[in-house]
């Protein structure tokens, strides 16, 4: 096989993976890890059965992949908003925006499976825990540099980058497609819990 063609048949082999790893990120969201079934992501993906086991072991590979690939995207984003120019407050504001404009419902509701189903084993749990906890790191040293420009309240960093972030995945879990609770809020609005009273932008 050719040079060209290997990088063809990859290049197809991996737009198939995402064809699926499209449809069980919803599925399973959905459904549940332990009520999804396979036949339920191939039905969705508008393939067989067979189909998704050749490029997948299992839906509980599936599973972890997509966990794996969101919290590595995440790392990308929050360290993305590390490097960016500006103060803290203009940072976070950027942060908060982006977040909330994603919408990024269904990766969110793995994530709490990953860390809770008892369909997901032990050391995968304790990966995901580190790779959370990792991924506070970059937010807290926003919220450190807010903390210096006197614009965010005093206070352990990380413990405020944890509770900024369920701040977000609790507003993002309220704006599911289709059954909208609340209005999910501006981003100055989920600032202000941050900020010092007299910075609060309300």
């Amino acid at each position: 096989m050719s040079p060209r063609n290997a990088d063809r048949d990859r290049l197809l082999r991996e737009e198939r993976r995402e064809q699926l790893r499209e449809a069980a990120l919803e599925v399973i969201a959905r459904r549940g890890l332990s009520a999804a079934k396979v036949a339920d992501i191939a039905s969705s993906a508008g393939v067989s059965v067979g189909y998704v086991y050749k490029y997948f072991e299992s839906k509980e590979q599936l599973f972890m992949e997509l966990v794996e690939e969101g919290q590595l995207r995440y790392r990308e984003f929050v360290a993305e908003v590390r490097a960016r120019s500006g103060s803290a407050l203009e940072r976070m504001r950027w942060y908060t925006q982006q977040w909330l404009g994603k919408k990024e419902w269904a990766i969110t509701i793995l994530l709490q499976y990953a860390r809770t189903s008892e369909a997901v084993p032990e050391h995968f749990k304790l990966e995901v825990s580190r790779r959370f906890l990792d991924n506070l790191k970059p937010l807290a040293d926003i919220i450190k540099d807010g903390q210096s420009e006197g614009t965010f309240v005093a206070g352990d960093a990380l413990e405020l980058a944890l509770l900024y972030v369920s701040l977000m995945e609790g507003l993002t879990l309220h704006n599911l497609p289709g059954v909208q609770e609340i209005n999910a809020g501006t981003p100055d609005k989920a600032l202000g819990l941050l900020l010092l009273r007299e910075h609060d932008p309300s």
